[in-house]
């Protein structure tokens, strides 16, 4: 089984910075994918970034060029820099990775538990 913590929300004025970073733990034998989603009240959980294990990236058109996503594979975590934060990045942000338990087993999406990222006007 495979556990994401992650960790670094919290409340910051607009213009303002965060890092979030999440750390999988448990029976991993390799992680291909992560990523950061975010869901907003009343909206759909949506994908912010990701980054393959050959550190390939994608971000969402809202945030690229203000967040950056980096991974340390030998810590299985991965980190998200975000920048210039605005209000309408108002969420909670959940950590996921697809993970292989075993060198001949599939890969499988897990989830963080989320962490509250506020941003006041």
């Amino acid at each position: 089984q495979v556990h994401l913590v992650e960790s670094g929300g919290g409340l910051v004025q607009a213009g303002g910075s965060l890092r979030l970073s999440c750390a999988a733990s448990g029976r991993i034998f390799s992680i291909n994918v992560m990523g950061w989603y975010r869901q907003a009240p009343g909206k759909q959980r949506e994908l912010v970034a990701s980054i393959t294990s050959g550190r390939t990236t994608n971000y969402a058109d809202s945030v690229r060029g203000r967040f950056t996503i980096s991974r340390d594979n030998a810590l299985n975590t991965v980190y998200l820099q975000m920048n210039d934060l605005k209000p309408e990045d108002t969420a909670v942000y959940y950590c996921n990775a697809e993970a292989a338990i075993h060198y001949n087993s599939n890969y499988y999406p897990n989830w963080g538990q989320g962490t509250q990222v506020t941003v006041s006007s």
